[in-house]
C-alpha cells in the first residue's frame, strides 16, 4: 500500500503566513524608518540653508546701506534700505587757494571733482551726509541728487542743479541704485528692489521687481536699533520656519551697522 505524500496542514499554513507578515512589517519599518527620518532631516536642512542665505543676502544689503537709511514698517515685518554701490570723498573748498571744481554747500551745484577716483563712472543716485532727519533725509530728497550720464570716475555731474544741506565732516559722498524692502508676505520672504525712492515707507514697495528668498516662513520680525556716538546701530533679523509636521524652526541674525555718514 502506498502511503500519503507529506505535506503542512492547514494550522502550519496559516502559522507561517502570519509569522511571515509579522516579519515582513518588523522588516518594513526597520528600513522605511530611517529613510523616512533621512528624507525629513534632509528637506528640514535645505529649509534651513534656504532661510540662512536669505539672512546673508540681507546682512550684505543692510552693511552696503547708506548710512541712517534703514528703516522698519508693517510692525517689524518689513525693512527697507538704500543700497549703495560705491562711495568717496568730494572736493571741497578749505583754503582760499587751489584749483579743481569742489563742492559749494551755500549754492546750488551741477557737479564736483572726486579725490581719487571712483571704481567706474556711477550712475543712478548721490547722496551726501544722511542723517534720516527732517534737515537731511534722503528718503525726503533734501540730501540726495540724480547722476547724469556725464558723471565719470573722478568727476560727479548732477542732472539738477542742487543745495546739498549739510557738508559731510569726512567729505564723503554714497552712490546709490536702488532702495532695497525685505518683506514677509503670506509663507514668504520676498526682497523688491529697483522702484521709486519715496518718503514715506510703501509695504509692499509700488513698481520694482520682486524676488521670493525664503519659502515656509510663517513670520518674521525685523528690528532696528540707531546708533549712537558710543556705538554702531543694531539690526535683528528673525525668521520662523514651519515644515509640512507642522514644526517650526527659528533663525536669529543681528548685523551691526556703521551709521558714520
Amino acid at each position: 500500500m502506498q502511503r500519503g505524500q507529506p505535506g503542512f496542514t492547514l494550522i502550519e499554513l496559516i502559522t507561517v503566513i502570519v509569522i511571515i507578515s509579522i516579519l515582513t512589517g518588523v522588516t518594513t519599518n526597520i528600513i522605511t524608518r530611517p529613510i523616512q527620518s533621512y528624507m525629513y532631516l534632509q528637506t528640514r536642512a535645505t529649509q534651513v540653508d534656504n532661510a540662512e542665505s536669505a539672512l546673508r543676502m540681507m546682512q550684505r544689503d543692510i552693511r552696503r546701506a547708506v548710512p541712517n537709511s534703514i528703516r522698519i514698517t508693517g510692525g517689524g515685518t518689513a525693512l527697507e534700505l538704500l543700497h549703495t554701490t560705491d562711495g568717496g570723498r568730494y572736493r571741497a573748498k578749505l583754503t582760499s587757494s587751489g584749483t579743481g571744481n569742489i563742492l559749494d554747500f551755500t549754492s546750488t551745484e551741477t557737479g564736483f571733482d572726486v579725490i581719487g577716483s571712483l571704481s567706474a563712472a556711477p550712475s543712478g543716485y548721490i547722496v551726501i551726509y544722511n542723517l534720516g532727519n527732517a534737515t537731511a533725509n534722503a528718503y525726503a530728497g533734501n540730501n540726495i541728487a540724480t547722476l547724469s550720464n556725464a558723471s565719470s570716475a573722478t568727476s560727479i555731474s548732477l542732472t539738477t542743479a542742487t543745495q546739498f544741506p549739510l557738508p559731510s565732516p569726512l567729505q564723503r559722498f554714497f552712490i546709490v541704485d536702488t532702495p532695497i524692502t525685505y518683506s514677509c508676505s503670506g509663507d514668504s520672504m520676498l526682497r523688491y528692489f529697483g522702484y521709486p525712492i519715496a518718503a514715506m515707507q510703501a509695504n509692499p514697495p509700488v513698481g520694482g521687481t520682486a524676488q521670493i528668498q525664503a519659502n515656509s516662513v510663517s513670520s518674521c520680525a525685523f528690528a532696528y536699533t540707531a546708533g549712537a556716538a558710543t556705538r554702531s546701530g543694531l539690526v535683528t533679523l528673525q525668521i520662523t520656519l514651519v515644515d509640512s509636521n507642522a514644526e517650526s524652526l527659528t533663525l536669529i541674525h543681528q548685523v551691526h551697522v556703521d551709521n558714520a555718514p
